[in-house]
């Protein structure tokens, strides 16, 4: 029989509702050059590599009766042509339009009958880029046992590492009457199961008990003519479908401004979050007096003693911060954030950006799929938003090949968000991925335009340490007020 789910891990499955698929997702553009990447390619490349995340082959079946947690089982039907999938774009072949496109996969759910994951690959982006899209389950990647994908598929070097597919075989099926014959005999000889099995349906009904108060109380406050406490511009009931927006800009513009204020680059990012989210507001006239600041939970690397020995050395916890948006300093708002993540590194257990990024083998979208699970857990503490900030490595990475020249996170809504906010650190460059609910904010190109104008405001403040803009990327000029 295989490994029985644990409660932590069931949650994020009974959570998932059509409008809050819970998948994390990455995509990742690669010149292939005369590398010969192309969506054969990657299928083989996969099947070279999936040996190493044996998860990936799996399908949870659930117990009869519930008696115990579901388990994950080998699928019996695993095609690993149904899970590599092939796309295209139509000329010219934008990032805008490869945008929709990942919007329009990552608002559909995953097949629970199958193991939960896809990936695609996208052909016909300009200049002969391609485009490799990764979508998980929360419950999948765990960061312990599991990582994500895109960890064993990128190297840091051109060279192809052929390591030879394994000859996999699945497990005989497991009956019905055999998962009740396990889930009574785990319950007898192992009291953990037991525990697992009354805290995920603890967890479960929970879960269903706080949906079922926010739909009475948005029926109550509907039938009255008032917006509820959660009905803000940031958050509300959830559409079924998504927006996706992106920004690049330059690691040394974010330096530049961490040189002239001090802090970390990290601030320098919550500072570029905080004040696109004000300029947003305020292009939708929404008056700042009530929205002084916006509850967000930001996920942190720490010093784990008992995991130092291993070759992650970190754990995910997260950290809440108040984003200062009635703030109309730049210069304020960073010094503010800045300063309530002072506790977390006065406690010792902070763990350095270059040094996460210097692990061997790491992949920031493994970071980011633990985040968003850390964030998950966290919506009972009235937070607003999730934003996630992963330092990759500081040179590039490659597959079969294939060099990756940009990597933006999909970060999941939460039930009541409208907008998460991911950001990646990448060979001199940092990614800001945007996921928005599609009908609550149908301006989200603003916001990311504010995102970007943000930067260019801290920067305007760091005088003569503005850093040059390296030849070949162009930045748009900043509003001035």
């Amino acid at each position: 029989m295989g490994e029985r789910l644990r409660a932590k891990d069931l949650a994020f499955l009974t959570a998932e509702t059509p409008t809050t698929p819970r998948h994390n997702a990455t995509v990742e553009i690669f010149d292939p050059g005369k590398s010969g990447f192309d969506h054969e390619t990657l299928i083989r490349l996969i099947g070279d590599r999936i040996a190493f995340v044996p998860r990936y082959r799996q399908c949870v079946r659930r117990v009869p009766g519930h008696l115990a947690n579901p388990v994950w089982v080998d699928d019996p039907h695993f095609d690993l042509a149904y899970h590599v999938r092939r796309s295209a774009l139509p000329r010219p072949g934008s990032l805008a339009q490869l945008r929709e496109l990942v919007a329009r996969i990552v608002s559909r759910p995953l097949d629970r009958h199958r193991p939960l994951w896809e990936v695609y690959f996208v052909e016909g982006l300009e200049d002969g880029r391609v485009a490799v899209l990764t979508k998980a389950h929360q419950a999948l990647v765990d960061g312990a046992q599991i990582v994500d994908l895109a960890q064993v598929l990128l190297d840091r070097t051109p060279e192809r590492r052929e390591l030879g597919a394994d000859e996999w075989h699945p497990e005989r099926p497991v009956s019905s009457a055999g998962l009740l014959y396990d889930a009574v005999r785990d319950s007898v000889v192992s009291p953990l199961t037991t525990v697992e099995t009354v805290r995920g349906a603890a967890d479960s009904w929970f879960r269903g008990a706080d949906a079922t108060t926010r739909r009475v109380s948005t029926i109550a406050y509907a039938l009255a003519g008032r917006r509820t406490d959660q009905d803000t511009p940031i958050g509300g009931p959830l559409s079924q479908q998504r927006r996706f927006v992106t920004v690049r800009r330059s690691l040394a513009e974010h330096r530049a401004v961490r040189d002239a204020h001090g802090g970390t680059v990290n601030d320098v990012v919550l500072a570029t979050v905080t004040g696109g989210l004000r300029s947003w507001l305020m292009t939708r006239a929404e008056s700042l007096g009530g929205l002084r600041q916006i509850r967000a939970v930001v996920p942190v690397s720490v010093r784990d003693q008992e995991l130092e020995a291993t070759s992650v050395g970190s754990q995910i916890a997260p950290h809440f911060v108040d984003l200062p948006v009635g703030e109309p300093s730049p210069v304020v708002r960073l010094h503010q954030v800045s300063y309530s993540f002072k506790a977390h590194k006065d406690t010792g257990r902070a763990v350095a950006a270059n040094r996460i990024a210097g692990i061997a083998g790491f992949a920031p979208s493994t970071f980011h799929a633990i985040g968003s699970r850390v964030a998950a857990e966290q919506l009972r503490r009235g937070i607003q938003l999730s934003v996630t900030n992963v330092p990759g490595p500081q040179s590039p990475l490659y597959a079969a090949g294939a060099v990756m020249e940009q990597t933006y996170p999909v970060p999941p809504l939460l039930p009541g968000h409208a907008l998460a906010i991911g950001v990646t650190s990448y060979d001199g460059q940092l990614f800001y991925g945007v996921t928005a609910d599609r009908d609550r904010v149908p301006d989200a190109e603003t916001f990311a335009a504010c995102l970007s104008e943000a930067l260019d405001e801290l920067l305007d403040t760091a005088g003569d340490g503005r850093p040059k803009v390296p030849r070949g990327r162009t930045r748009r000029p900043g509003r001035r007020s």
